[in-house]
């Protein structure tokens, strides 16, 4: 873009800025070499011209209006341009407005509002000249898009399902469904903000994976499947999600482990007795979700229900979910090795989460039902990944 057009487009996003408050729209733009750098850059007196010669063009269109040195004649410094019409501007740069991107934007997206409240307020935010995730209305397609895929998992109750194939079904792109996993984080957590979740999470809440993704259960117990039964066996066993029914076992705890590299360690180091270890593989996905709630609503009530994950945003988002399964299920869940109370003093100069970060893993916590965890982390604030704490058992 020349140097005239890059002034008459920051002239332009002033005016949007102002029509998206409300404000008046004749602003104005002073040319000087703070606020408009790249008049103050010319060199030459032909740069000088067309320069000048661009903004006249503008005038006569109606678009703007520029001030000159008062001693001198139409060819002189220019001192300020004044926005006349941002209609004309727009139409004149062959910018399509924000205001139109955004109406755009809300005739593809409105009729989903009610479904996802998140739509409601990203459309705000485009109204109003902010970005989320990044983008402007502009990427409503994609949005759109990210709507589908998650209206389809819904449609076939969330069955597990290979990401990249899945991707080719739904739009014949197998890398499609990863370049909107911002848009599909923001459907899934209802939220415009990163969610601390990572990407192969969100993929997961969805029930999308890389590749199967089986249950693995370490232990002593029966696991019941469809036509079958099972012993478990050591160090663990790993079971496709939707063939287990239950798990018969005389263990005193069930306790669930966030990351693969934890449930290895733990299950290899697991007591021959007392226990019953289950991987979540991240975020657990509907049909894990599932069958978690059909082994909850089949053991004892004796048997205590722990989980133990990453001390992050993440973390406390798959245990508030975990939670609010096992509350569904008549029972509690409760936190192992998830306090900073809990970990070694020697483990805690972990680095330090930022204080929005912390309000979310606080916040969190509180869902989870875990109060006195939510205080032991604003107390001692820590950001500690599951893997540098090695395992222990409940009692």
């Amino acid at each position: 873009m020349t140097p005239a057009g890059s002034t008459l487009e920051r002239l332009l996003r002033r005016g949007e800025r102002a029509r998206a408050r409300g404000s008046d729209e004749r602003v104005s733009v002073a040319l000087t070499q703070t606020t408009c750098p790249e008049y103050g850059a010319l060199k030459s007196l032909d740069e000088l011209e067309t320069f000048h010669a661009e903004i006249a063009l503008a005038e006569r269109t109606g678009a703007v209006t520029a001030a000159r040195a008062k001693s001198a004649g139409d060819s002189s410094a220019l001192t300020r341009l004044n926005l006349l019409s941002l209609d004309k501007l727009g139409a004149h740069l062959g910018i399509h407005l924000l205001s139109e991107r955004a109406n755009e934007a809300s005739r593809r997206l409105s009729t989903f509002e009610v479904t996802y409240p998140v739509i409601a307020r990203t459309l705000e935010a485009w109204a109003q000249g902010k970005k989320v995730r990044g983008c402007g209305p502009e990427a409503a397609k994609d949005l759109a898009d990210a709507i589908e895929a998650v209206e389809s998992r819904s449609h076939d109750n969330h069955e597990e399902r290979i990401l990249r194939r899945e991707s080719v079904r739904l739009y014949d792109d197998s890398k499609r469904l990863e370049r909107l996993t911002p848009w599909l984080e923001v459907l899934v957590t209802g939220e415009l903000a990163a969610s601390g979740l990572s990407k192969e999470d969100i993929w997961a809440s969805l029930g999308l994976r890389r590749e199967p993704q089986p249950m693995l259960l370490a232990g002593s117990g029966t696991v019941r499947l469809r036509d079958s039964s099972i012993p478990l066996i050591k160090p663990y066993l790993g079971l496709p999600v939707d063939a287990v029914e239950a798990i018969e076992t005389d263990a005193r705890y069930l306790l669930t482990i966030e990351n693969l590299a934890s449930f290895h360690d733990a299950a290899r180091a697991m007591p021959d007795s007392g226990g019953l270890l289950i991987y979540t593989a991240g975020m657990p996905s509907p049909a894990w979700r599932a069958l978690y709630a059909r082994i909850l609503r089949g053991l004892p009530t004796s048997v205590a229900v722990y989980h133990w994950g990453d001390i992050d945003e993440g973390g406390f988002r798959i245990a508030a979910t975990l939670s609010s399964v096992a509350t569904h299920s008549g029972r509690t869940l409760r936190p192992w090795l998830m306090s900073p109370e809990s970990i070694p003093a020697s483990r805690r100069n972990a680095r330090q989460p930022t204080s929005a970060t912390l309000a979310e893993m606080v916040r969190w916590a509180s869902r989870a039902g875990w109060n006195q965890v939510a205080g032991d982390l604003q107390r001692t604030p820590v950001h500690i990944e599951q893997e540098s704490i090695d395992p222990s058992y409940p009692d």
